[in-house]
C-alpha cells in the first residue's frame, strides 16, 4: 500500500491553522512549530490548509527554503457542529496534493488504487452500514427533514458560488446549469428536488440558481432548509452533483451518482461522469474508494479521550449524537428552572432550541414543555401540551444535587416519572415491554460488575469507614430518605416516614443488627430531617452517618427501604431487598414487596432490570465534551472524578448551602 512516513516537524505559519485546537492531537507524533517566522533548522516541511488563499503563505515559505508542503483539510466525517466552535475531529494529511484538486495527484488517489484484501473490503462495507445506520454526514448538527415531494425524485445538489472545490474539480458556474438541464431531460417523468446550500439559505453566500425558468420551476422543488442530508439521500432515485461531498455520501447510501465536475469520488467507474477522468484514475470497486476515504486517508480523534481513534469509534460517537439530538421537537419550552440549571437543561436537550418561560400560558398549543419532576402545570394537559419530566439519573455525580453539583445523567420522561407509582412512566413501560437481546444483557452485566467493583453509587459521597459488627449473624441496612420528597408522596402508599420504616423493620427482624443511614442531604442540613427521626436510635442498633453507601451495601445481608435508590444499588450487589413502598425496581420479581403492583406483571432477571434502568432510560452528558455519552463513559468520568477527592465548593455554593440550612432550621 502506498504510504508515507510522517514528518517530525512542520511549520504552521498562518493564524487560522494555528487556531485549530484539535490539530496537535490529530497530528500526533508531529511537532508543530507555530510561528509566522519559524526557524528553518529541523523543519521537515510546511503545513498548509488545503489550497485556500492562506496556503500561498506556506507555499512561498516552502519555495524559499526548499521544503515540501504538506496539506491538511477537514476529513469527510468532521464534527457535530460548524466552525471554530466545533473544531474538526477528523483531518486528512496529504504529502502529494489535496483530494479535491483533480489537476494534480493526491495521496488519496494512490490509496484508492492500492490493493485491498478481503478483510479490508469487509471493513469498508461495514463502515458503509455504520454510516447509514448512524445517519451521518460531514457535519451533524442539523435535524433531518422529510423530502419535500412524495414518491421518487431526482436530487440535484447546489454549492456555494466560488467554492474552491468547484474550480479545482475542473468545473465552473456553467456546469451547474448543465447539471439541472440534464436532470430534467434525463428523467422527464420525475420531479427534481434542488438542495440549496445552508450558507445560501442563511444569506452568507450565493448559490448557482438565483432564477429558474418557468419550465424549470414547474418541475423543480427547492429544498431550502438547513436539513441533514440523510433523509433526501436515502429517498432519492439518483443524485446529481458537480463536486459536492454529498455525491460521495450518496454512494455510501447506494444511490446512482451523476457528476458534472471531477470530485475525488469521480473517475473511478463508480459514477456517471460528464468530464473525462484524469489518466491517473482507473476503475475500482466501491470498497476501494470507501476504505481509502474513510480508513487510509483521514486521521480521527476520540472526542472523549482526546487521543486518536479508528473511524468506527468516531462514527459510533457521532451516531449517538445524531440519535439523541433528534428525540425531541425542534423547540422545547422549559418552566421553573433556576439560573444555574439552565445551561444543564440546554445540554440535555441539545439538538432542540430551549426557550425558558415563566408561565405555561406562554407555550403555544401542542408545544412541548419540560418541567422538573412532578411539578404540575394546571393548564398543560388541558391545552394539549406534551410534558417532559426531568429528574436526576441513577449515576449522577460526586457530590449532592442540593449542593448544585452538575449531573452526569438525567432522566427525561414523557409518560410520567419513575418514582411516581400511581401512574405509568417511560421506565415502567420499557421494563414491561422491551426485548432485551443478549448483547444488551452482556453490556448490562459488564456495567453492573464494574459499578460494584469500583464502589459507584448515585452521589458517591462519604469519607468515613464502616465494618460489619463481629459476630452479627444478620445485618439489615435501612436507608433514610427526605420525607418531603415526591418519591415518598407518590411511591409510598403506606408507610411514609423513616421512623415508621425503622419500627416496621425492627418488628419484622427483631434479632437482626439494624443499621440506619440518614439521607446525605439531611446530614448536610440541606433538607429537613423526618418526622420523629431523632428517635431513630431507639429502633436500630447503629446509626452510620458518613460511610459511603457502597461500603455498607458490600457488608450487609439485607436492605429494607421505602423507595430509596439504595434498594436498587443493593440489588446490583446481590443483596436481599425488602420494599415497604413501590420503588421503580419493585414488582418485577427481584424484591420482596409489601405492596402489590398490578401493572408490573413481567418477571425480569437482574440484568434486564439493569439494562432498562442504566442503559436505555437515562440520558448521559459528558463532563469532558458537554455532549451526549454512554453509561460506560459516564462511569469512567465518575471514577476519574472520585480520584480527585473532595474539593472545597466555591463561595457562592457554600452560601447557598448555608441558606438552605437556615431555611431548614427556620422551618421554611
Amino acid at each position: 500500500m502506498p504510504a508515507f512516513s510522517l514528518p517530525r516537524c512542520l511549520a504552521v505559519l498562518t493564524p487560522g491553522v494555528q487556531r485549530v485546537s484539535t490539530l496537535p492531537a490529530l497530528l500526533e507524533g508531529v511537532e508543530l512549530r507555530l510561528s509566522r517566522r519559524p526557524a528553518v533548522e529541523g523543519l521537515d516541511g510546511v503545513l498548509a490548509w488545503g489550497r485556500k488563499p492562506s496556503a500561498r503563505v506556506a507555499d512561498a515559505f516552502a519555495a524559499r527554503h526548499g521544503l515540501p508542503v504538506w496539506r491538511v483539510e477537514d476529513g469527510f466525517l468532521r464534527s457535530v457542529g460548524l466552525g471554530h466552535a466545533d473544531p474538526p475531529l477528523s483531518v486528512v494529511l496529504d504529502d502529494l496534493g489535496i483530494y479535491y484538486d483533480a489537476g494534480a495527484p493526491s495521496r488519496l488517489e494512490a490509496l484508492v488504487q492500492a490493493p485491498h484484501d478481503d478483510l479490508q473490503r469487509a471493513r469498508a462495507r461495514a463502515l458503509q452500514t455504520l454510516w447509514r445506520e448512524g445517519r451521518l454526514s460531514k457535519y451533524n448538527h442539523a435535524r433531518e427533514a422529510s423530502p419535500p415531494v412524495r414518491g421518487p425524485f431526482v436530487l440535484v445538489v447546489d454549492q456555494t458560488f466560488g467554492d474552491a472545490s468547484i474550480a479545482f474539480g475542473q468545473a465552473g458556474p456553467e456546469h451547474f446549469a448543465r447539471m439541472l438541464e440534464a436532470a430534467l431531460d434525463e428523467h422527464p417523468g420525475l420531479p427534481v428536488v434542488l438542495k440549496v446550500h445552508p450558507d445560501v439559505i442563511a444569506g452568507r453566500k450565493r448559490g448557482h440558481f438565483e432564477r429558474l425558468t418557468p419550465g424549470q420551476a414547474a418541475r423543480v422543488t427547492l429544498l431550502a432548509s438547513n436539513a441533514h442530508p440523510c433523509g433526501v439521500l436515502e429517498s432519492a432515485e439518483v443524485v446529481y452533483t458537480v463536486t459536492s461531498q454529498m455525491g460521495f455520501e450518496a454512494l455510501l447510501w447506494g444511490r446512482p451518482v451523476r457528476c458534472f465536475g471531477m470530485p475525488f469520488y469521480a473517475g473511478w467507474g463508480l459514477t456517471a461522469d460528464e468530464l473525462p477522468a484524469p489518466g491517473r484514475r482507473c476503475p475500482v470497486a466501491l470498497e476501494d474508494l470507501v476504505h481509502a476515504a474513510l480508513v487510509d486517508y483521514p486521521r480521527y480523534l476520540d472526542p472523549e479521550t482526546g487521543v486518536r481513534c479508528e473511524p468506527e469509534r468516531l462514527m459510533q460517537w457521532m451516531a449517538l449524537q445524531r440519535r439523541m439530538r433528534e428525540r425531541f421537537p425542534p423547540r422545547v419550552y422549559a418552566l421553573g428552572f433556576s439560573r444555574w440549571k439552565k445551561p444543564i437543561v440546554r445540554a440535555f436537550f441539545a439538538g432542540s432550541e430551549v426557550q425558558f418561560v415563566r408561565r405555561a400560558e406562554q407555550v403555544p398549543p401542542q408545544g412541548t414543555l419540560a418541567v422538573w419532576g412532578r411539578r404540575e402545570v394546571a393548564q398543560a394537559r388541558a391545552r394539549g401540551l406534551a410534558l417532559v419530566r426531568l429528574e436526576d439519573g441513577f449515576l449522577r455525580s460526586v457530590g449532592l444535587g442540593a449542593e448544585l453539583v452538575r449531573p452526569l445523567s438525567w432522566v427525561m420522561d414523557r409518560r410520567g416519572i419513575y418514582y411516581d407509582a400511581s401512574a405509568p412512566s417511560d421506565l415502567e413501560h420499557l421494563l414491561a415491554t422491551a426485548s432485551f437481546e443478549p448483547p444488551v444483557l452482556a453490556r448490562a452485566r459488564a456495567l453492573r460488575e464494574r459499578i460494584c467493583a469500583q464502589g459507584i453509587t448515585k452521589y458517591n459521597v462519604g469519607q468515613g469507614g464502616w465494618r460489619r459488627p463481629a459476630g452479627a449473624r444478620r445485618v439489615v441496612l435501612v436507608p433514610g430518605q427526605v420525607e418531603s420528597d415526591a418519591a415518598i408522596a407518590l411511591g409510598a402508599p403506606g408507610l411514609r416516614t423513616n421512623l415508621g420504616l425503622l419500627q416496621a423493620v425492627r418488628a419484622a427482624v427483631p434479632d437482626a443488627h439494624v443499621v440506619y443511614k440518614p439521607h446525605p442531604d439531611v446530614v448536610a442540613r440541606l433538607r429537613r430531617a423526618g418526622q420523629g427521626e431523632g428517635q431513630a436510635r431507639h429502633y436500630c442498633d447503629e446509626i452510620v452517618v458518613d460511610a459511603p453507601m457502597h461500603e455498607l451495601l458490600d457488608q450487609v445481608d439485607e436492605v429494607h427501604v421505602l423507595t430509596s435508590l439504595a434498594g436498587f444499588e443493593a440489588l446490583l450487589r446481590g443483596r436481599k431487598v425488602v420494599t415497604y413502598g413501590c420503588p421503580f425496581y419493585a414488582g418485577w420479581g427481584l424484591t420482596q414487596d409489601h405492596w402489590p403492583m398490578p401493572r408490573r406483571q413481567r418477571r425480569l432477571c437482574l440484568d434486564e432490570l439493569v439494562a432498562g434502568v442504566l442503559i436505555s432510560y437515562p440520558t448521559y452528558v459528558s463532563r469532558t465534551t458537554g455532549a451526549f455519552t454512554t453509561p460506560e463513559r459516564a462511569l469512567d468520568e465518575l471514577l476519574a472524578w472520585k480520584l480527585l477527592g473532595p474539593r472545597r465548593p466555591p463561595a457562592w455554593r457554600r452560601l447557598w448551602r448555608w441558606l438552605l440550612g437556615w431555611r431548614r432550621w427556620a422551618g421554611a
